[in-house]
């Protein structure tokens, strides 16, 4: 796609090449992880980044048709705490957030003349996307 002289390369974008992936792990599997999981030391070298972080996340398809790209991977973390690397279970002693990516999108819009009904324009919009997720000290009241 070309936009104001420039190539976009939307397939460089993270959110947008795991798509695929994700829409052919869901269609393996049905029953997805939405807990916190324990740590599994002897197969962390094995699996996806994802998996082995302390603050584990899963990715899900967001999807909104007025959108180009369509469909997204986004990240939604695992878990409120953070999992101790010795017990291998969530501690609160801190907690996991996401990480989130600005990513350049268009969104269609109708066209503002009542002359042209059914006709669309794409406007350029930022949206965060979570990315991955990372623990960090709770915050303390003030």
């Amino acid at each position: 796609m070309h936009f104001l002289g420039r190539s976009l390369r939307w397939e460089q974008h993270v959110p947008v090449q795991l798509v695929p992936q994700i829409e052919a792990a869901q269609r393996r599997r049905r029953r997805r992880e939405h807990s916190c999981p324990a740590l599994q030391l002897r197969t962390g070298l094995r699996s996806e980044p994802h998996e082995r972080s302390i603050s584990p996340w899963r990715y899900r398809i967001d999807e909104d048709e007025d959108r180009y790209p369509r469909k997204l991977a986004f990240a939604e973390c695992l878990c409120t705490g953070c999992v101790d690397v010795k017990t291998g279970r969530e501690t609160t002693a801190l907690n996991s957030v996401p990480i989130h990516q600005t990513m350049m999108v268009l969104r269609r819009k109708p066209c503002p003349r009542p002359a042209s009904p059914g006709l669309v324009t794409f406007e350029v919009d930022y949206i965060h996307v979570p990315v991955g997720c990372t623990c960090v000290l709770p915050r303390t009241g003030r």
